[in-house]
């Protein structure tokens, strides 16, 4: 069992997972600190890409202003450019919010597959859509208004959930379900105890 771990995170929006993420770092870092870590957040990778003016910067800020899920062929770019550029081998690797639909994460498998990534284990942060929906109208962001939340849990029922359910069913993954509406520490426990780390 190799020493370098990945895990692949996916949930609804505000389950927490940048919490949890942030958590396990620590417990990554903390048992070896030898190893680097290497993350991957979609939306950091996005925010970060709308920043610039091209043409197309401005055709997917149109996308996310009407609260709408980015191609796969741009969010594929983004985190298959950061793997390539990035990746060293020798640390552990985090990726935070892909796969947002099933071709990205056939995609995804290929990358895994590329970089000989040894037991990935994918962590499924599971939180209902109402629970969802309460955390993101209570963290009070500009583009947290009803619609905005409402379009974006669509989303996530229409393409997030067949993507999630095709690595669920891939034996290649360890798949793992935590419940995220418990406390930080709640979520916590139960997530190392199911990874096993």
């Amino acid at each position: 069992m190799s020493a370098q771990k990945t895990y692949i995170f996916i949930g609804r929006s505000g389950c927490g997972k940048g919490t949890q993420i942030d958590l396990l770092s620590k417990k990554l870092q903390e048992k070896n600190p030898e190893i680097g870590i290497n993350y991957i957040s979609t939306g950091n990778v996005l925010r970060k890409f709308w920043e610039n003016d091209s043409y197309s910067n401005r055709l997917s800020r149109e996308i996310v202003e009407k609260g709408e899920l980015q191609p796969e062929f741009l969010v594929v770019y983004l985190w298959g450019k950061d793997l390539i550029e990035e990746m060293k081998g020798s640390e552990h690797l985090i990726l935070d919010g892909t796969p947002r639909r099933l071709n990205e994460a056939e995609v995804l498998d290929s990358a895994i597959r590329f970089y000989k990534r040894e037991d990935p284990t994918v962590v499924y942060m599971n939180v209902s859509r109402e629970w969802s929906t309460a955390r993101l109208l209570g963290r009070g962001r500009h583009d947290d208004d009803e619609e905005q939340v409402k379009k974006r849990l669509d989303w996530f029922d229409r393409d997030v959930l067949p993507a999630i359910e095709y690595l669920k069913n891939n034996s290649t993954y360890k798949f793992v379900e935590v419940n995220g509406e418990q406390t930080i520490e709640q979520v916590y426990q139960e997530m190392i105890e199911k990874i096993g780390l």
